[in-house]
């Protein structure tokens, strides 16, 4: 009997252990798979809601803000682009002592010339913005694929934008990065200078800062023109200067479009102060004849030679003068 009753226990334990029976095995892989197994046709009188995309404004980049990718993009920063930055574009900055009383989040508005802007001032923002800062990257450019998608957001700390309009899941995005204590790094003209010369302003960086309380720190970049202009795929080496001016904060009866004009106008005077000097660009501006960006309303020929008239071609070129 003992006999016996020891096969029956062995049995029982095959059956309900590892052992499963051959329509046991064969049954539980069709139980995985989802049912029905074929799509539901759809009335033709449905409208079926298009299917949420992975690229442009809807790439995800939380992931991209956790804390072990932050600390991949400051490994990044630290060792690779600002070497490479200070071989290659030779920065002098100016203007850091006027961000001295400025605490918090800020949105720093800057021109646009070249690929090299991005990398060149995320890697010359003073510390305590240089590791808490997203890039505003156009949508389309930036995050038209998975790949240059997840590249972007993990090396320059990118967020998709829309430039071809005022979006509001990009406004909503850019608001809730600042309350977490983000700042964030955008180029209003939206897109590089085709010819040299600056681009009117578009009211993102504006209408953002005025909607979040934020104040608006203006930048001018010069020299990445020379470096790798658009249309051009080998850089070169050539000095640069990035200039830093005081924050400007929206005043309670300024509406967005008259605050991105002042914006614009700041830049300006950074401009004619990084070819010029201090205290020509101060009486310029006191005149209200500081040259604008966008350059001359002329030919397109006569602009670019206005540009080229006095800037500098090669590295070592002492001195430069804004053209008139």
């Amino acid at each position: 009997m003992t006999a016996v009753s020891n096969y029956r226990a062995k049995i029982s334990q095959r059956l309900a252990g590892s052992e499963v029976p051959m329509v046991g095995r064969l049954r539980r892989p069709l139980q995985a798979l989802p049912f029905p197994y074929t799509a539901p046709t759809i009335p033709q009188s449905v409208d079926v809601p298009e299917k949420r995309g992975v690229t442009g404004t809807d790439f995800p980049t939380d992931w991209a803000r956790t804390e072990p990718a932050r600390r991949t993009r400051a490994v990044l920063i630290d060792t690779m682009v600002r070497p490479v930055m200070a071989g290659l574009a030779q920065p002098t900055r100016r203007g850091v002592d006027r961000l001295s009383g400025l605490e918090g989040p800020a949105v720093f508005a800057a021109n646009h010339h070249s690929h090299v802007d991005t990398p060149l001032l995320l890697s010359s923002l003073p510390t305590p913005w240089r590791h808490r800062a997203v890039i505003g990257a156009a949508a389309d450019y930036f995050f038209g694929s998975r790949l240059t998608g997840a590249l972007s957001a993990l090396v320059i700390g990118a967020i998709p934008i829309d430039r071809t309009k005022i979006s509001r899941a990009s406004t909503d995005l850019a608001r809730d990065l600042i309350d977490e204590g983000w700042s964030l790094v955008v180029f209003p003209e939206g897109g590089r200078s085709p010819d040299g010369w600056g681009q009117p302003f578009r009211g993102g960086a504006a209408f953002i800062a005025k909607r979040t309380s934020t104040p608006v720190v203006p930048v001018h970049i010069e020299g990445t023109g020379r470096i790798l202009r658009k249309g051009k795929s080998t850089p070169t080496r050539s000095r640069t200067t990035i200039t830093f001016g005081e924050p400007l904060y929206c005043g309670e009866d300024e509406d967005a479009r008259a605050f991105n004009t002042r914006i614009e106008a700041r830049v300006a005077e950074l401009a004619d102060e990084a070819m010029t000097n201090w205290w020509d660009a101060r009486k310029r501006a006191h005149e209200q004849d500081t040259p604008r960006l966008t350059g001359p309303q002329t030919a397109s020929w006569r602009r670019v030679w206005e540009l080229d008239a006095d800037a500098p071609k090669a590295m070592g070129t002492s001195s430069t003068r804004w053209p008139r």
